[in-house]
């Protein structure tokens, strides 16, 4: 049994496509970043529903046996399986047996294979006696029930809704942060509620007919203390009538006092949930822009940019400058990009992400780089680059393209002196003011292109100039005319835009 159990868990270890759907699982069940999570959400609440709805309709109206089925088989048998589900990503236990397999071979010793499943199971375990867990259970039971009393277990979905449904999830979340608070007002109420209970079971229970035991009292005491006063118990005695003025005083009192703590608990966190919002926006694209810095640099990069970029976000860690972006029209939230969990609330394992490093710090510019490529190497990193002297700083770090605001001003000066015309020339295209511009045909390998030499191509009768090809990092400037395009070339061609666009047209079709 040993020898199968660690065989089993060896091979669901090298089988990348069960990691791949339990990853997948998980993500469908816990995460933000899956498409498909909303679809399910859905699907979740309109059985939780409609199973209420049943239970309330059959109460005077007779079902029919379909709806039965519905509710008592394939509802629950829904939520079995996701219950199954969830309590099987809760952990790996082959990573822990193969984990345990390994320090055996590597130590020398015997391997014990009772441990490892114990402490998995104690995990699952752990699991399943937490408050959600315990809900998607009872929410199973009702196809079992054999009694119609215990329809009532269906209220149990009900509570289902606090993991399906984000704003309730976000209210309890608030309300937990004040527990402090709300626990020392609770104390207070059942302090006050069994002192004057106590009080006028004592004063009144001779002389008062509807105050027989000292249920009745505490009764009437919570009842008044929350201002509901149903009138079918009142004090008769001058005694208790004074207790009733202080009990409905100190009511009053704390329910001010808790709708106090309730508002600044949302105050405090309305920021927090609308910033949540942007970012789980942005993770729903499958490419998106993340720009950490609102200064001139950003500023220059939106007003240059001619088309509307619709992904994106800006990382700010001052407040003032995240209001003004938010004035300008952008979507800013106030996060430090430079720390490990900003960077991980964004789906860096299913989304192309560009990070624009634009803060006027360079060391702050290198811990956003060295943070980013630490997440994923797939995350593309532009710097800014203020120190000429720490450019080999920002290639340790991971930066994919380095930009030195500084020495490309200082260049551009120089030859605005030096070379007026040429200055005028390369000013005009930067800046969009002439009628040729320079652009990037990013070659694939589907292309047209692909295979065919810079004079196949003609570059001339199409009316472009072509500069040059960027091929595995490296830039060929005027490659001769016997060079062959490649796939994953990047062609940098100059020419009007009618030019650049017919080219592409022409070469892309093919795709």
């Amino acid at each position: 049994m040993k020898q199968f159990i660690l065989s089993l868990a060896l091979a669901l270890r090298k089988s990348k496509r069960y990691r791949a759907v339990k990853e997948y699982v998980w993500e469908l069940l816990n995460g933000t970043g899956n498409p498909y999570k909303k679809y399910l959400d859905t699907f979740i609440i309109f059985l939780i529903v409609t199973s209420v709805f049943i239970l309330v309709y059959e109460v005077t109206n007779p079902v029919p046996a379909w709806l039965d089925y519905y509710d008592f088989y394939f509802v629950s048998f829904v939520f079995f399986v996701e219950y199954i589900l969830r309590l099987w990503v809760h952990n790996d236990l082959s990573k822990y047996i193969v984990e345990e397999y390994h320090d055996a071979q590597f130590l020398h010793r015997e391997f014990e294979l009772w441990p490892v499943l114990k402490h998995g199971f104690k995990e699952k375990l752990n699991y399943m006696i937490t408050p959600a867990a315990i809900v998607d259970l009872l929410a199973i039971f009702p196809a079992y029930r054999p009694l119609r009393v215990l329809r009532i277990f269906v209220l149990f979905r009900v509570l289902k809704l606090l993991r399906y449904t984000k704003s309730i999830n976000q209210f309890v979340e608030v309300i937990t942060n004040k527990r402090f608070e709300l626990l020392t007002l609770l104390f207070l109420l059942f302090f006050i509620v069994t002192t004057a209970g106590i009080a006028i079971y004592v004063l009144e229970e001779r002389i008062n007919p509807n105050i027989t035991s000292l249920f009745d009292a505490l009764y009437w005491s919570l009842v008044t203390i929350t201002t509901v006063g149903y009138g079918d118990i009142s004090p008769v005695t001058d005694a208790g009538r004074t207790i009733s003025m202080l009990v409905i005083i100190a009511g009053i009192a704390m329910i001010s006092f808790a709708t106090s703590v309730i508002v600044s608990a949302f105050s405090e966190r309305l920021s927090e949930l609308k910033e949540s919002r942007i970012i789980e926006q942005i993770n729903k694209s499958r490419s998106f822009l993340i720009i950490c810095g609102y200064g001139q640099m950003t500023k220059m990069f939106f007003r240059q940019k001619k088309e509307k970029i619709d992904d994106y976000i800006i990382l700010d860690t001052d407040i003032k400058r995240v209001e003004q972006a938010r004035k300008d029209g952008y979507k800013a939230v106030q996060e430090d990009a430079s720390r490990f969990e900003t960077l991980k609330k964004f789906n860096v394992e299913h989304a192309h992400i560009t990070i624009l490093c634009l803060t006027a710090s360079d060391v702050e510019n290198i811990y956003i780089t060295l943070n980013a490529k630490s997440i994923s190497r797939k995350i593309r990193v532009i710097a800014r680059v203020n120190d000429i002297n720490i450019v080999s700083k920002f290639e340790y770090a991971g930066a994919d393209h380095l930009l030195m605001p500084n020495q490309v001003v200082n260049t551009m000066i120089r030859t605005a002196i030096t070379q007026p015309t040429m200055y005028k020339a390369i000013h005009a295209i930067l800046t969009g003011k002439s009628v040729a511009r320079i652009d990037e045909v990013h070659v694939h390998e589907k292309h047209s292109m692909v295979g065919k030499s810079v004079a196949e191509l003609n570059f001339r009768s199409n009316k472009l100039l072509f500069i040059g090809i960027e091929r595995e990092g490296k830039f060929l400037f005027n490659p001769p005319s016997s060079e062959v395009i490649q796939s994953y070339d990047i062609l940098l061609l100059m020419g009007r835009q009618i030019s650049l666009e017919y080219f592409r047209g022409r070469h892309e079709g093919s795709l």
